[in-house]
């Protein structure tokens, strides 16, 4: 497996691994991923297979700290050092989960935050996935104020 930028081509998989991992009304559009594909070349990943896209994750660098609800549908551009790596998806194909590419998708994710300088990665996520998270160096924040999909969501954050 690889960890590589998203492509256009992508898309379709992406699109069908959103779908999977999210309820409809959690997901993302088609469009917000044609707008991330756009605005975000450097910090929309996907992991590779030899059959093709496993996982990905993406989301803006910014100077807010935290995901706004805005930032679902209109995609904000990177940053283009500093600020702080936020994460608006991250899914793995349900033929790929438990193999550790979420892991590995999160900490791709951090190292080109670290190369552009970025203090801190954040999201916001189901109470069910909060561990996860944690094992991956993510503290609870908060409960979010976020009002997306009509859940309750939590911050965490990780310091970079």
């Amino acid at each position: 497996m690889t960890i590589t930028p998203a492509r256009q081509a992508d898309l379709p998989a992406i699109l069908a691994i959103e779908r999977a991992g999210f309820s409809e009304a959690e997901a993302g559009s088609p469009a917000a991923f044609r707008d991330r594909l756009a605005k975000l070349p450097d910090t929309f990943l996907v992991a590779r297979t030899d059959t093709g896209v496993a996982g990905f994750i993406v989301g803006p660098a910014v100077r807010e700290e935290f995901v706004t609800d805005e930032m679902y549908d209109r995609t904000p551009r990177n940053l283009p050092t500093g600020g702080h790596q936020l994460v608006l998806s991250l899914a793995v194909a349900p033929d790929y989960q438990g193999r550790g590419i979420g892991s590995q998708l999160l900490a791709a994710l951090a190292t080109v935050a670290r190369q552009a300088q970025r203090t801190t990665m954040s999201l916001d996520s189901l109470a069910a996935n909060v561990p996860f998270y944690e094992r991956n160096g993510f503290q609870k924040v908060n409960v979010s104020p976020s009002s997306h999909a009509g859940e309750t969501w939590y911050r965490l954050v990780k310091q970079l």
